[in-house]
């Protein structure tokens, strides 16, 4: 719980001042101000998180997280489990589908077993296993209080290693059969919201097995009453390893004052009990994807996070980010690399009074 609460603690807002400096060399650039939408916008998030105007990446890095889920059990998934370990081997062996996009993106896979249900002997997988697997959440709590805070900090310590590494844009990602059901109860937890918009047909079930995974999270949720405000109740009731090592990573990120990307639906759950946590970690996060899923659109309208892309994807793993990675890189080098209105003799001051009259034509996120 220490290193839990030190994170926390070390989450400050990101640097608006750095931000507004960011802003007037974007409106300088040779442009009508605005008219590169979301790319200034990550440019001056980025400017705000690593407090500086310049920036530039050297390392990506995505994170991914794989565990077992005991509800499984239910008859919510559509692959068998032990589909959970073969995933730890291809992500390995380069045979997933995040792999291709990451090597597309120049970007390295950290896989972390933090909960599949068997022993995994691989090289390159991170052994940081806490159990094997959830608890069925049907019948108990999915973990004890104390394994999610434990989760989380595997999330945090494995980050922090990475960004020593020198990694400094984080993506998230997960592999585990089940956890879309998990991911579903976590968001059902805090919102209670209507079980078609928090529930979807995660890998692809059968309209029988889709309506079984709806009660399982409606009874589960109904029989463990996680306390909503207590991010860690939810987790240790309704949640998963991968979604608790997942708010670690976020967490980890904010602290250390590096950009993390979002992914889809279970990567978004996890930024929401995150936000639950330390509302300042959602300065940090940029969402990559906007899942297929229902709940995807909830996450949205109640984080607030507005993803860049809408491709119909609900693999998960990652891939999102992999494909965002790209986009961000490219933001940071409009100021690195753009022609500016010196080139007419304008000055940055003639430039900035001429960027506020057009802040109402090209809105702005703050």
């Amino acid at each position: 719980m220490q290193l839990l609460e030190e994170t926390i603690g070390r989450i400050q807002a990101t640097d608006r001042e750095v931000m507004a400096r960011a802003q007037k060399e974007i409106d300088y650039c040779l442009k009508p101000p605005g008219s590169l939408g979301k790319l200034e916008d990550i440019a001056r998030q980025v400017a705000g998180i690593t407090g500086q105007v310049h920036n530039r990446i050297n390392k990506k890095a995505i994170i991914v997280m794989m565990a077992d889920n005991g509800v499984y059990a239910e008859g919510i998934a559509m692959y068998p489990q032990d589909v959970t370990k073969i995933g730890a081997d291809f992500v390995t062996s380069g045979r997933m589908g995040i792999n291709f996009l990451a090597n597309h993106a120049g970007a390295e896979i950290v896989a972390v077993d933090i909960g599949i249900q068997v022993d995994v002997d691989l090289p390159r997988v991170i052994n940081r296993k806490i159990r094997y697997g959830t608890a069925n959440f049907l019948k108990e709590p999915a973990m004890e209080r104390d394994q999610a805070i434990q989760a989380i900090e595997t999330g945090i310590e494995v980050t922090n290693q990475t960004i020593d590494q020198g990694y400094d844009l984080i993506g998230t990602g997960e592999i585990g059969i089940g956890n879309t059901t998990a991911s579903s109860a976590v968001l059902y937890a805090f919102t209670g919201a209507n079980l078609d918009r928090v529930v979807g047909r995660g890998a692809g079930l059968t309209d029988q097995a889709f309506a079984q995974k709806k009660q399982v999270v409606q009874d589960a949720v109904h029989l463990h009453k996680p306390d909503r405000d207590d991010p860690l109740d939810v987790l240790s009731k309704v949640g998963s390893l991968d979604i608790a090592g997942m708010v670690g990573t976020y967490l980890a990120c904010a602290a250390r004052r590096v950009p993390v990307v979002t992914d889809g639906l279970i990567s978004n759950v996890a930024a929401l009990a995150a936000l639950q946590l330390k509302p300042e970690v959602i300065d940090y996060m940029i969402p990559s994807h906007i899942s297929f899923e229902p709940g995807a659109k909830l996450l949205k309208e109640i984080t607030g996070l507005e993803p860049m892309l809408d491709m119909n994807m609900r693999l998960g793993e990652g891939t999102g980010c992999a494909l965002a990675f790209n986009i961000i890189e490219a933001s940071l080098k409009m100021i690195e690399e753009m022609g500016t209105f010196a080139a007419l003799g304008k000055s940055r001051e003639e430039i900035g009074s001429s960027a506020i009259a057009y802040q109402g034509r090209f809105p702005q996120s703050s």
